[in-house]
């Protein structure tokens, strides 16, 4: 029973510091790629959508996003979305196409971006704490029932705080990467 705890807490963990990855895929670092857009949702005729299921955004250069979308009419909601966005990135639009330019990275922008980075893997960090807390009442729950006895909680609470601190040092090591990427001129 103690060792299926584990177990679904490592997986747990681990689907935490994907997430957290797949959060700073979508922070811009100034070159163009279609996972900036990823966190953008539009008002799609009062549905929140995510912008990928509207439109094809695609690379025309490294300094170039292209949005396409499926449904001209909805191009100014589009517009509107990426503004309000914290990409930083201000939309032209032709009718057909809006087309994203990326400009280089101030120093202050750069700074605010990994602000932002920061805040993403406290949030990583805090979904690592809160999975190792649920298992933590679990195995109390097992020693307070008579299912396990103190040793083997202890062990196992041990066990966990390990796991724990290596998945938190995981997304330390994505958050250095990632401010090192951001502030390479």
């Amino acid at each position: 029973m103690i060792d299926d705890l584990l177990k679904d807490a490592r997986q747990r963990m681990e689907k935490s510091v994907d997430s957290t990855r797949g959060e700073f895929s979508s922070v811009r670092t100034g070159r163009a790629t279609p996972h900036l857009l990823d966190r953008i949702t539009v008002d799609y005729y009062g549905a929140m959508t995510p912008l990928a299921q509207m439109a094809n955004v695609s690379t025309t250069d490294a300094r170039t996003l292209t949005v396409t979308p499926y449904d001209k009419g909805v191009m100014g909601n589009i517009e509107k979305a990426i503004l309000e966005s914290d990409v930083g990135l201000t939309p032209s639009n032709d009718g057909n196409v809006i087309r994203l330019n990326v400009p280089d990275l101030t120093e202050e922008r750069r700074k605010e971006l990994v602000k932002v980075v920061n805040g993403v893997a406290e949030d990583g960090r805090i979904a690592i704490r809160n999975v190792r807390r649920d298992v933590m009442a679990d195995l109390r729950d097992l020693k307070k029932d008579g299912e396990t006895g103190a040793d083997d909680e202890h062990r196992a609470e041990a066990a966990l705080q390990k796991l724990t601190d290596e998945t938190i040092g995981e997304i330390d090591s994505l958050l250095k990467g990632k401010e090192e990427e951001i502030l390479e001129v």
